[in-house]
């Protein structure tokens, strides 16, 4: 089976790691003539914990965050695609494994590229993983990229039939 890569969704979170899959998808991109989307999801503060807690001005400590988060994504296009390749970049507000699933659905993605922590043990059983949850739903495969190791390829995993 031969798919051709065509459009390249990078989950980024200004990591350290999130960064090192950009340049990865990056170099893929310019390999296989794709355009790529940056993605940041700015963490909604009204869901878990932290809706329990007075924000006060919440509204303009979000816009505030996702002011930033837009001018992060401008510098990183910049910086990893300065020949103005087919580059956009977009952010969101919401709970991140779940808001990059539908935007890869909605966007008609053929790959997302993200980084990993790579956390086990007791830090992945409270911290959870957004790499994880994305790459059990993603509607198409997902290469995750450790911060210092190789990159792996997961494909999504097989609908199952409800009976």
């Amino acid at each position: 089976m031969t798919e051709s890569i065509t459009r390249i969704l990078v989950p980024v979170d200004f990591s350290a790691n999130s960064e090192r899959a950009l340049h990865y998808a990056a170099t893929l991109a310019g390999q296989v003539g794709a355009s790529v989307e940056l993605l940041h999801v700015v963490e909604d503060f009204t869901y878990g914990v932290l809706s329990e807690v007075y924000v006060p001005n919440l509204p303009d400590v979000m816009q505030e965050t996702i002011n930033n988060a837009v001018e992060r994504l401008a510098s990183l296009k910049a910086s990893v695609f300065p020949h103005g390749s087919d580059v956009e970049t977009i952010a969101y507000v919401g709970r991140p494994a779940l808001t990059i699933v539908e935007h890869a659905k909605a966007g008609g993605f053929d790959l997302i590229v993200m980084g990993t922590h790579g956390r086990t043990g007791l830090p992945h059983l409270f911290m959870g993983s957004v790499a994880e949850q994305v790459l059990r739903a993603a509607p198409c495969p997902v290469l995750t990229v450790r911060g210092t190791g190789a990159a792996r390829v997961h494909a999504p995993a097989a609908p199952t039939m409800a009976a």
